[in-house]
Order: C-alpha cells, then sequence, then structure tokens
C-alpha cells in the first residue's frame, strides 16, 4: 500500500541533497495510523534496483507482491504501508538488483536488532518513556563546557563487569553498580565504547552493522533509556563513541547495499572495512541524523568522533599508489571535511551545551574551531601527542629519564592551540603495550609510585581528562574484552590504595577551579622550573580566572628522596600542601609536609618568593596558599576520602 501524506516527496528530495537532519523519523519501521487504519510503515533507500520487497514474521519471510515496495518518484527510496502492527516482529528488506541477483538486507534505520549471531532488524517503537531528566537537560543548555571539570571514565561495557554466570549486565543492573562506581569514584562523565548493534565482539563495538540500534547484549532500547535518565539523575554526563568514517563488511549490513558500492567508496584496509563515501549527499543524511538520533532519543550529552583522522586524509594508512589526490591535488578529503563542519554545525544548533569530541591523531589545523574561521567545529580534541610523549616517558628506565625531559615539557608548547582532552584511554592497554602500571619501570612499590606520578601529572595538566576503566586500581595484565576487570585485585592493599588515590585526585581536581576553569590560554598556567632534567622534576603553577586562585604543583619523576628541597613561589605567605602522593593512605613512605610552610623573600626559580619542603621519591605535591585553602583548623593534607568499598 503507498504511504501519500507519511513520507512527503520534499522529505525525500531534503534526504536525497543531505539536509535531512531528522530522517529517522520517517525511514526505517515506524507504527502510524494511515487511512484510520494502525498500521507499520517502512522506508529503505535502495537506488538503482529492480525492486524492493518487505520479508520478516509476518509474512512467514515469503516475498510476495504483497510485499512488494513502492520507489517515491527517482529518489531511491522504497517505502510499504503495512496494515498490522508490527511492533517487536524480525523483518529484512530483500533487494533484487537490475542484474537479477537477490539478497538481504538489515534495515539501515533499525532501532532494534536481533542478538549476533542472529542479524534481523526488529520493529521498535522508540515512544512513551518516561523522561525525569529535565533538570539535567535544562541546564546543559546554558553551560560553557570549556570552564566546566570534565573528567571521563571510559568504559567497555562487556568487560566492565559481568554476573555469576559471566554473562553480560543488563542495563538495569548497569544503572545500579556502574553509576555507583562513577559516583563514588568522582568522574563527571561516563564514555561509552560504541553501542550501536555490531555483529563481533572482538571488534570493541568499532565495526558496525545498525548505526540507529541499540545493541541488545545489554537490553531493550528503552533499559538504555532508563540507564541514561538515572545517570542524569545522578549528576553523571553521557558520551557515546561513534564511527561515522568505515563500517564493517558483514552481507546483511550497508555494504553493497545495492548490489554494488552506496554508502561506502573504497575499502579500508587497515581495519578490513568499507569506508564511507562522503561524495553522497545521502550519507550527509544518514550519519548528521544518526548524530542527531543518539542524542534526541536517549538524551546523550556528547559523543566521540572516531577515527577523524582516516575521515580527513585520503592517504590515511594508504601505500603511496593506493590513493588519489583531491582535485587540487592535495591528500585531504575535502567532502569528509565539509560532512564533519555541517555534522557540527547541526548538533550545536539543535543541542546547545553537547559534547563534540574529535579523536584526532595528526597535526590538523584548527579542529576546535568554529567553521565560520574554516574550523571543523569540535569543541573538543584528543591530545594523542601528549599521550604518546607522556606515557613513551612514564615507560623509560630512571637513568634515562634526564635525557627525555623534553617529551613532558613538549606538549604545552601546543597546548592552547586547540581544546585538549588527556587520554589515558583503552588503545593504551592492548595489543602488547602493556597496562598502565606495567609501563612503569621499577620495583613493585616504585611501579605503584610511578602511576600515581603520572596520574598527578595527568590531573594538573592543562586540558580536560578521559581514563579507561580498570586503570584507576592499576589493573597489572592488559585489558581483554571478552572478560571482566581484575576486580579481585582490590582484595590487595596496594591496588586499594592506588584506587583510593585515584579517587581522591578526581575530588580534589572538581573542587580545585585552577585545574580546570582557566585552560584555554597561558593565564592559567606558569612554568616555575621547566628545565630540571637533572633531577627529574617539573614544577608549575595552575590558576583560575581570580588570580589568587592558584596551585604550585611539583612532580618528582625520580627514585629519589629530598629532606629540603628550595621551592620558588609567586607570593609571600603560608601555604599548604593539599595533596603529597607520597601519603601512607595511598601506599607511599610518607614523607610528607605536614607543618604549615612559611615563604622566606629568597627568590628562586624566578620568583619573588621561595620555601623549603620535604620532596619524596616518585611523588607528586600540590600547595595552596593558605588565604585561599578551604581547609581549616590543624588539617595537614587535602581530606582524604574513605576507603572505597
Amino acid at each position: 500500500m503507498p504511504n501519500e501524506g507519511y513520507l512527503k516527496q520534499e522529505e525525500a528530495y531534503l534526504f536525497n541533497i543531505g539536509e535531512m537532519y531528522h530522517s529517522y523519523l520517517k525511514l526505517g519501521a515506524h507504527i502510524i495510523e494511515y487511512n484510520a487504519i494502525r498500521g507499520t510503515h517502512f522506508a529503505v533507500w535502495v537506488p538503482d534496483v529492480l525492486s524492493v520487497r518487505l520479508v520478516g514474521e509476518f509474512n512467514n519471510w515469503c516475498s510476495t507482491n504483497d510485499s512488494s515496495m513502492v520507489e517515491m518518484g527517482s529518489s531511491g527510496i522504497w517505502t510499504l504501508f503495512v496494515p498490522i502492527v508490527l511492533e517487536k516482529q524480525l523483518y529484512k528488506y530483500e533487494v533484487h538488483t537490475k542484474d537479477g541477483k537477490v539478497f538481504l538486507k538489515s534495515d539501515p534505520f533499525a532501532f532494534c536488532s536481533e542478538l549476533r549471531p542472529a542479524t534481523a532488524s526488529i520493529v521498535c517503537s522508540l515512544e512513551g518513556f518516561d523522561w525525569q531528566d529535565q533538570t539535567w537537560m535544562n541546564r546543559r543548555k546554558g553551560i560553557n563546557v570549556k570552564e566546566i571539570p570534565l573528567l571521563i571514565y571510559e568504559v567497555h561495557l562487556g568487560s566492565w563487569k559481568r554476573n555469576k554466570e559471566g554473562k553480560y549486565y543488563t542495563w538495569r543492573t548497569l544503572a545500579a553498580e556502574l553509576i555507583d562506581y562513577v559516583l563514588e569514584m568522582g568522574y563527571t562523565h561516563l564514555e561509552l565504547m560504541p553501542i550501536m548493534e555490531h555483529p563481533f565482539d572482538g571488534s570493541w563495538g568499532y565495526q558496525v552493522t545498525g548505526y540507529y540500534s541499540c545493541t541488545s547484549r545489554f537490553g531493550s532500547p528503552d533499559e538504555f533509556m532508563y540507564f541514561v535518565n538515572q545517570c542524569h539523575q545522578s549528576g553523571i554526563g553521557v558520551i557515546l563513541d561513534w564511527v561515522p568514517g568505515h563500517f564493517c563488511k558483514d552481507n546483511h549490513g550497508l555494504g553493497r547495499f545495492n548490489g554494488k558500492a552506496l554508502f561506502e567508496n573504497e575499502d579500508n584496509q587497515q581495519w578490513g572495512t568499507y569506508n564511507f563515501n562522503f561524495a553522497k549527499t545521502e550519507v550527509w543524511s544518514y550519519l548528521i541524523s544518526n548524530a542527531v538520533f543518539w542524542f534526541d532519543q536517549f538524551h546523550v550529552d556528547g559523543i566521540r568522533v572516531d577515527g577523524v583522522s582516516n575521515m580527513l586524509y585520503l592517504d590515511f594508512a594508504k601505500p603511496s599508489h593506493a590513493w588519489k589526490s583531491n582535485i587540487y591535488g592535495g591528500r585531504e578529503n575535502l567532502e569528509a571535511v565539509a560532512f564533519m563542519q555541517k555534522l557540527n554545525e547541526v548538533i550545536f544548533n539543535v543541542f546547545p551545551g553537547a559534547l563534540m569530541i574529535a579523536e584526532e591523531s595528526t597535526d590538523w589545523p584548527l579542529v576546535t574551531y568554529p567553521t565560520d574561521v574554516e574550523g571543523l567545529g569540535y569543541n573538543f580534541k584528543w591530545n594523542m601527542g601528549w599521550m604518546n610523549d607522556t606515557l613513551s616517558y612514564m615507560s623509560l628506565d630512571f637513568p634515562l629519564r634526564k635525557d627525555h625531559h623534553h617529551l613532558l615539557t613538549f606538549s604545552l608548547t601546543y597546548a592552547f592551540s586547540e581544546n585538549f582532552i588527556l587520554p589515558l584511554s583503552h588503545d593504551e592497554v592492548v595489543h602488547g603495550k602493556k597496562s598502565l602500571l606495567d609501563k612503569m619501570p621499577g620495583n613493585y612499590q616504585q611501579k605503584f609510585a610511578g602511576l600515581r606520578c603520572l596520574y598527578g601529572y595527568w590531573i594538573t595538566h592543562p586540558g580536560k581528562k578521559l581514563v579507561f576503566m580498570g586503570s584507576d586500581f592499576a589493573q597489572f595484565i592488559e585489558w581483554r574484552y571478552d572478560i571482566e576487570l581484575d576486580w579481585f585485585l582490590l582484595d590487595y592493599e596496594a591496588h586499594r590504595k592506588l584506587q583510593l588515590f585515584v579517587s581522591t585526585l578526581n575530588t580534589l581536581y572538581r573542587q580545585e577551579r585552577a585545574l580546570w576553569e582557566n585552560e584555554q590560554d597561558w593565564s592559567g598556567f606558569e612554568w616555575i622550573d621547566v628545565n630540571n632534567h637533572h633531577q627529574s622534576i617539573l614544577i608549575f603553577c595552575r590558576k583560575s580566572q581570580q588570580p589568587s586562585d592558584f596551585l604550585i604543583i611539583l612532580i618528582n619523576f625520580q627514585p629519589i628522596n629530598y629532606e629540603n628541597f628550595r621551592l620558588g613561589v609567586p607570593h609571600k605567605g603560608i601555604y599548604l600542601e593539599l595533596m603529597n602522593s607520597d601519603q601512607e593512605i595511598y601506599g607511599g613512605g610518607e614523607q610528607v609536609n605536614h607543618t604549615y610552610l612559611l615563604t622566606e623573600k629568597k627568590p628562586w626559580h624566578g620568583q619573588p618568593f621561595s620555601l623549603t619542603i620535604k620532596v619524596a621519591s616518585l611523588a607528586v605535591i600540590i600547595l595552596k596558599p593558605w588565604i585561599n585553602s578551604t581547609i581549616l583548623g590543624e588539617t595537614k593534607c587535602f581530606q582524604t576520602k574513605k576507603p572505597l568499598k
């Protein structure tokens, strides 16, 4: 039955020219009323084919004339109204090509799909959920995300925790246990590795077949809404990993959708996938609508766009003979650049306060600049340079560090060129790279002390923060996607104390405005001693928008103690040690500064005043002027949290 009035010809036109940014409202399967009949409407884009038929449970998977869909003019969009409500029923599209081939395809716009290895789409309505997060959503609109603490916990849901039978947690169980953990540890946001439907667990979700399907691994779309709703009511933001650059080749998916390249333009030999063809405007409608869909239907707070470099460069991970230049002879993918600019314009227009994060690993300029100054339009970029340099340095044996001091300091030459997130992500703890703890040199105690140093530098360096699950309690072996984290390690004192250190550091980060409020330029950062490569010590100052509100940070990257270390400071007065990673409660040797620290009129490190402090082996020390301190009475250090359960 044709569908006049539901999907309009002008909407099909907008889809074809790449400007239908809510196309999920009309394409795919929808329960509607047509001519006073309740039924199910189907629409799919399959241009240049002989015919398309709908098959599924409702017709015993039999292709008949009644299941034939009708093309809307020459739009390539085929539609059918079935006068039956097919909620929860399975279906696929049977595509008949002009050269006589017949094959079955899942719905690119399906809201739900069968659990792998099954591949059918499921008719699913997303209406009716009772959202209770209006306060969160309204507040989000007025937030300047560059001036708030952003502390992200990156999670692979299938391996965070599992039940006693070794099976995945459901969204409702995750809503109880994962949210509690995030709150207890002090994170502001969750970042979920891709939850779009994917056939192979070993892809970690990065090879997608169902871009609009919330994976069936953890429950229904309604249950994911419940999870997000609970996060928001608990004050936690939700970010999704999103993969618009490429997709997997499985026969039921987007690949060769009409018998030849449709959504794709070439193979991605690095990942064994297809790259999206950004020269096709219908691909723009499909992908921009998909980003809008997750914000709109599931209230997510941001998306982290995976593999941006793969989209930007025509020669990315390709041999010299395997790519063609753009019309100007360059290696830039001009269509992909234009796509990302439009994507960000649409998202920020519809969803003020959204997070649009680029995982971009090169020096492409202006990634986080507005599109009207030829930027890509994101508001954050992963700082892969900081991550690579810092982890390379931290992996060095102690005697080698003095010759590689620049690995710690080089990041400040470009720290304010973009709005950065500092990622300690899943990619750094797999494929033989070792866990963060195991990267550290030295003996058992020195490994933990070194990891505390890494976290101290991470939390005090300009840029928002991201850490992968398991790293915050020092998982010793590499991450495995097919088994839960080694939670049993928390039975051991060293791991419990490291977890407590991370939790307390997170709390300090959120409390101290100097660590996040003013990090777009040099006004929020000052080196006190950047060149002490002989001792492998860094000293710097972080400042909030109030000039009198600042912190002094000293990090000792060598296993050497100093009883009387002179430190230059900018202002006269009394200083307190807010945190010292060598506290015994964190696993250290308790070489801390218990007393108030009084300055002397003795210039040092280019500063007008100085004081002397104890500096422990492999320690992070954070000082704050007494007049600005929130610590009162005789408290000697930053208030540590109680040990976690």
